[in-house]
């Protein structure tokens, strides 16, 4: 998925992790993704720019489309980063500058990494459910792999991990010894968390890793207060576990990891080191330097008149 805002913000990332736990919601905006779609963009935002690696998150839906396009996202060019395509309900159709071209359907993981550039596509397929939820997630890449060959990977099959009134998918790091075979450069978890109602249970966690909650459906009681749908709420790190009930039932994701300690400016779809880097990745998409994607490609917006200063995790 694209950031596809027309005139696109300098994201300094910071995040401004805590030496302890804690329990900040954070404020979303709306964004328009194309023609057919608005997302909730809640990282990254005020206050926080990353979670661990995790430096973009956008929830949407759930959307009645059954008589609409539905998502339809152009082509566009990613750097330094990976993207994370998770469905709740309907499907996307992947294609890319690889030659990918996949459906992607609910509990399935869309795992791609730019590394040192590819461009791709999302839309709807025609004809297509009648219902779109899902979330799309960025993580940054170390400077030892931001430059990696681009790769897709899709993976149907995840593990999951049950216990009485609670089912969680591990997308990509590890939970209670389940492992998911989606490859990553830094030590980070994401889980996708189902509660039965009246459920009651502690999730266990590295306390290393600072954590934080996006609800999806229902109103979980997240480490003692409910939690709306949509809502992206930060849990600092020093957790060994986290207490989650949830009268009605519920459903969220879970995302950690460690802090990520360099400097990095993200701007528009690319995540660089320095705002020449970001200069040349726009100049080369625009002379067509990142691969061939059936569609009409999503045109950069114009670089900021300020200069593009990479920043650290310094409040």
């Amino acid at each position: 998925m694209s950031n596809t805002e027309s005139h696109a913000p300098v994201e300094v990332c910071r995040g401004d992790a805590t030496a302890g736990p804690v329990r900040q919601l954070l404020p979303s905006k709306a964004v328009q993704l194309g023609a057919g779609t608005e997302v909730r963009r809640l990282l990254p935002t005020l206050g926080r720019r990353m979670i661990g690696a995790w430096c973009f998150v956008d929830h949407y839906g759930p959307d009645e489309i059954a008589a609409r396009p539905g998502m339809d996202v152009p082509p566009h060019p990613h750097i330094g980063l990976q993207t994370v395509s998770w469905l709740l309900d309907g499907e996307v159709h992947h294609r890319d500058s690889l030659g990918s071209d996949v459906l992607i359907r609910p509990g399935e993981l869309g795992l791609m990494t730019a590394g040192s550039g590819i461009a791709h596509s999302e839309q709807s397929p025609d004809p297509h459910s009648p219902v779109l939820h899902g979330a799309q997630l960025w993580v940054a890449l170390p400077g030892a792999d931001r430059a990696t060959e681009p790769r897709f990977e899709h993976h149907a099959g995840l593990p999951v991990v049950t216990e009485p009134g609670c089912r969680a998918t591990v997308l990509l790091g590890e939970l209670a010894g389940a492992r998911s075979p989606g490859r990553v450069h830094s030590p980070l978890v994401g889980l996708d968390v189902t509660l039965d109602p009246g459920a009651h249970v502690r999730l266990p966690l590295e306390p290393d890793f600072e954590h934080a909650v996006l609800t999806v459906s229902g109103a979980p009681d997240v480490d003692g207060g409910e939690l709306a749908p949509g809502s992206l709420c930060y849990l600092g790190s020093g957790r060994r576990d986290l207490a989650v009930r949830a009268r009605a039932g519920g459903r969220f994701l879970l995302l950690g990891g460690v802090p990520f300690a360099e400097e990095i400016v993200m701007w528009w779809n690319f995540v660089a080191r320095s705002g020449d880097e970001v200069a040349a990745a726009r100049t080369r998409w625009a002379a067509g330097g990142f691969g061939e994607v059936p569609g009409e490609p999503l045109a950069a917006p114009p670089l900021p008149p300020a200069p593009l200063v990479p920043r650290g995790r310094v409040r």
